[in-house]
């Protein structure tokens, strides 16, 4: 099952090519939205037939380079499960959105298709050479998706820039891969074998290397603190649907290498650098939000505060891995906000990127003090704006507060500093998009010369209906989280007790 949901996109992207020329453009997005339907309600089953307390679950392994230790083994458990849920939901999302997309059409449908399967199959993958060539391909797919339809020259620099980065990063996770397998006997890069033979335990310095090789690899991906600076420019010269992407998915490859790999494959390490995680958390928390809120560009201040809300993520996987001052239910809640905080900041902010799109479309920039009053020609917009808005900065009610409160309640009694430094991100969190709210749709109407008067046009259908359910999910898990906690937190139980052995 799990792997006709990883590659029913690719299987849809090696037909698209094929079609007659004669297929109209619009067609080949239909395509591209009946194949994410398809797979989301393939996701739906999955989880239906989901048992929280049994572990690692649809599991298929076949040989694939044997000699080498390598295998095709994929499978889902708590912490995957809601991030392949999330992938196709956000996918799903983006093809509705680009109903209206004119430029290349097709390459642009297959390249998506691409990025779906890749990323659906990082989720999956329990091997360390599969989980590798799954994070590297949805560097190459990315970077054809912003140089190719982001905004110009400087799409194309941002996208080399993204790549350098990004490639490199996992040049250094690679390293760190090959540092496990040659410390298992036998060798091996199933992460469930690794997981249970603990290879590195009492190792000192190499497991430290490799912990720091690993680290790196994916602290450049989540992007935290220094290792962030790719993203506003990727982020602000992609295409709008390109940024909900690498937003709501692709950042998350990062924070799940850290639940899946670094944690239960380097306990000890990872407990005895636990302090310096959690001290980049609560930096990359405070610096995110106070760069977001010296931002005059709407993109790049939604772009800068997914480096906040990543922070939070690091901040409670930091706070899992300290032992003193704590008990397992308090990790326990840590892990579970932080994988709460990649679902819900998915949601929020890929709907917040795919809003950011549609001010684009109707004034051609991204600059707030282009903007005033925008409320009163575009009501509907400027509502699930406001929503997103709102949601973002973590009111009750939605998936961020039931994250963020699980990552300070689970963090507060290790790391009591940090935390209380993390809480002043919320305030200025909700300054910034108060502020921004009020830039754009409040007070005396002005346009940007590129806008006829009175012919700005409001939100559109199929806009609404690529925003609208995502912050409808994320009401959801707000008002009602006990359906996707019951799938997290049991796994969470199990990768803390791993982390504490």
């Amino acid at each position: 099952m799990l792997s006709v949901v990883t590659f029913l996109p690719l299987l849809a992207c090696a037909v698209l090519p094929f079609l007659p020329r004669t297929v109209p453009d619009r067609a080949c997005v239909w395509l591209w939205i009946a194949t994410a339907t398809a797979d989301l309600a393939l996701v739906t089953v999955v989880w239906a037939g989901y048992e929280p307390h049994g572990g690692m679950q649809y599991e298929q392994r076949a040989s694939w380079i044997p000699s080498a230790g390598v295998g095709y083994h994929v499978g889902v458990d708590g912490l995957s499960l809601p991030l392949v849920a999330l992938t196709c939901l956000l996918f799903l999302a983006v093809a509705v959105h680009s109903l209206r997309e004119r430029r290349r059409v097709r390459p642009y449908v297959c390249l998506f298709l691409f990025l779906q399967s890749v990323s659906v199959g990082l989720f999956v993958a329990l091997d360390l050479i599969l989980f590798f060539v799954f994070f590297d391909l949805s560097i190459v797919g990315m970077f054809f998706v912003i140089a190719g339809w982001g905004h110009g020259e400087r799409a194309r620099a941002a996208a080399l820039r993204f790549f350098l980065y990004t490639f490199t990063g996992s040049l250094a996770l690679l390293l760190g891969f090959i540092g496990l397998y040659l410390a298992a006997d036998p060798h091996t890069f199933d992460i469930v074998d690794l997981t249970r033979a603990n290879p590195l335990a009492g190792r000192g310095p190499y497991a430290g290397l490799v912990l720091l090789a690993v680290g790196v690899g994916l602290a450049v991906k989540t992007p935290t603190v220094p290792f962030h600076t790719w993203l506003p420019p990727a982020h602000t010269d992609a295409p709008a649907t390109g940024s909900a992407i690498l937003a709501g998915v692709l950042l998350k490859m990062g924070t799940y290498g850290f639940v899946r790999i670094a944690m239960p494959l380097l306990p000890g390490s990872w407990r005895h650098y636990a302090l310096v995680v959690v001290v980049v958390g609560a930096v990359s928390v405070v610096y995110g939000a106070l760069v977001a809120l010296a931002q005059t560009n709407f993109k790049r201040m939604i772009a800068y505060t997914s480096v906040n809300h990543m922070g939070y993520i690091v901040l409670a996987v930091g706070a899992a891995g300290t032992l003193a001052g704590t008990d397992a239910r308090a990790r326990s809640l840590a892990v579970t906000g932080a994988v709460t905080q990649m679902v819900s900041h998915g949601l929020i902010t890929g709907a917040l990127f795919l809003l950011s799109g549609v001010l684009h479309d109707r004034g051609r920039t991204y600059e707030m003090d282009a903007y005033s009053g925008l409320a009163a020609h575009t009501p509907r917009f400027a509502a699930v704006t406001a929503v997103a808005a709102f949601a973002g900065l973590g009111i009750p009610g939605f998936s961020g507060f039931v994250a963020e409160f699980q990552i300070f309640a689970g963090s507060l009694a290790s790391q009591a500093v940090a935390t209380a430094l993390s809480v002043t991100g919320i305030l200025i969190t909700a300054a910034l998009f108060l502020i921004a709210l009020r830039r754009v749709f409040l007070g005396a109407a002005r346009l940007p010369d590129t806008v006829p008067a009175g012919r700005v046009r409001d939100l559109r259908t199929t806009e609404a209906l690529s925003t609208v359910p995502l912050l409808a999910v994320a009401l959801v898990i707000g008002v009602a989280p006990r359906g996707l906690l019951d799938v997290i937190e049991p796994a969470g139980r199990t990768l803390t007790g791993l982390v504490a052995r």
